[in-house]
């Protein structure tokens, strides 16, 4: 665990302090986009932060290949070399993509060639454990098709997600958290070999979207672009396709003292088609709808628009901030459930647990203008940016920076002691709103009749 602990720093770290002279390289190369009418974000935003994640990825993979026990990992299984090539690839595509832009097409098709180089290598789906039937032993056509499959799919189920500031780095982060304690269950509880390249790649892809999540928080100071999006959703499918198709179904059952139990041991995570709706199940329902919104409106699947899941959170009232706290929880709320379930499938409480977490869940979606307040010694603790706007949010008065003038009294307070509020800025002619720089007009200073 260590080890695992250890490669998730460094590679944390290195994409961390990579992300601001990439931030100044982007801004120099032009690669500020125009604001679109689809985009959240008002000002012009430079890309390419994909190209620190893949520094950290790098990093990561050369540290552990210089530890004692996960360096034996590299000199035993192909598996790293074959995530760095098809990583490289596809990082590569992204970087031209998010300078130049490149056709959604020749995506797909980079997509698909980088995922047939990790086949080549030996990064593919050899079984599957089917419940009711047992073992199914794939043919190497049938392999190569369902690993290219499950590839294509989860990369562009993160490119998809990909449309609030700091909204897919953190959900692939918790989705990679629960894949590790997966994978480390049965490589460490189970002391199954084949199951440690895939936590590996889980502790890389933890490193690398924690080190990126402070530069993209709103306000973003940086994206990532599909330089980053579709390299960490690659990576995230690599370990999906090494637990199921490298770890053999039959040692689980030496261990779990069964079939059925095995079966229900692996199912949540070794089914290829169970594991982007479990791991990932918001990204890869925004995907489904936007393709099923897309072509029954006669436009192409590729075509981007404003009716995302995160969008239409925004939309019904949600703040940026809370609409991506709400996709959090929804994603770690499935993700740790189906591993929950894969540890205890026949235990009710885990099932009673999630029922609750939903009904809360629901109701946290449904009231958008719910404000809570946060306790006066907590304020501390938030970041001076979000302590202002939760002190806006709260209903906190605004005070006049100004002082008063010689001979002037200042403003008197209002009937609950607190300083009068200002009014909020006036829209334009038209129904357009200033952005920028808000100007706070103030009411009329009331007249003190005391005297």
């Amino acid at each position: 665990m260590r080890e695992y602990l250890l490669t998730l720093c460094v590679t944390a770290a290195v994409t961390y302090l990579l992300t601001g002279p990439v931030r100044k390289f982007a801004i120099a190369a032009g690669a500020m986009p125009p604001v679109r009418a689809r985009d959240v974000h008002r000002e012009p935003t430079p890309r390419l932060g994909g190209i620190a994640m893949f520094g950290g990825l790098c990093a990561g993979l050369l540290v552990a290949s210089q530890l004692t026990n996960i360096g034996d990992l590299f000199s035993m299984s192909d598996e790293p070399r074959a995530l760095l090539s098809g990583a490289g690839l596809i990082w590569l595509i992204g970087v031209l993509d998010d300078k130049w832009g490149v056709d959604a097409l020749v995506k797909l098709g980079g997509q698909m060639i980088a995922a047939g180089v990790m086949v080549l290598q030996g990064l593919t789906i050899l079984w599957l454990p089917v419940p009711g039937v047992g073992n199914v032993a794939l043919t190497p056509l049938q392999g190569t098709l369902l690993t290219v499959a499950l590839v294509v799919i989860t990369i562009n189920a993160v490119n998809f997600v990909d449309g609030l500031d700091g909204l897919a780095s953190g959900m692939v982060c918790i989705a990679s958290l629960a894949f590790f304690m997966y994978a480390y269950r049965i490589w460490y509880g189970y002391g199954i070999e084949a199951a440690a390249p895939a936590t590996l790649f889980a502790a890389v892809l933890m490193g690398m979207c924690l080190g990126f999540l402070p530069h993209n928080m709103h306000p973003a100071r940086i994206f990532m672009g599909d330089s980053g999006s579709m390299l960490i959703g690659l990576v995230l499918a690599a370990g999906a396709v090494s637990i199921t198709g490298q770890v053999d179904p039959d040692l689980m059952v030496e261990h779990t003292g069964s079939v059925k139990s095995a079966v229900h041991t692996m199912v949540p995570l070794y089914m290829p088609l169970l594991l982007p709706l479990s791991i990932i199940a918001i990204p890869v329902a925004d995907l489904v709808m936007a393709i099923v919104r897309r072509t029954w409106n006669g436009r192409s699947p590729f075509a981007a628009d404003r009716g995302h899941l995160h969008h239409r959170l925004l939309e019904i009232g949600h703040s940026h901030s809370r609409a991506v706290l709400i996709m959090y929880f929804w994603a770690a709320l499935i993700a740790f459930g189906a591993v929950a379930f894969s540890v205890r499938s026949s235990s009710l409480a885990i099932v009673l647990a999630i029922v609750l977490l939903s009904a809360v869940g629901l109701v946290v979606l449904l009231l958008p203008r719910y404000t809570p307040r946060v306790p006066q010694w907590a304020q501390r603790v938030l970041p001076p940016r979000y302590r202002r706007q939760e002190d806006a949010a709260s209903g906190a008065a605004a005070v006049d920076p100004t002082p008063p003038g010689p001979g002037e009294e200042p403003e008197p307070a209002g009937e609950s002691g607190e300083q009068t509020e200002r009014e909020p800025a006036l829209a334009g002619l038209e129904g357009a709103t200033a952005i920028g720089e808000r100007r706070q007009f103030s009411r009329p200073k009331k007249i003190n009749t005391r005297e």
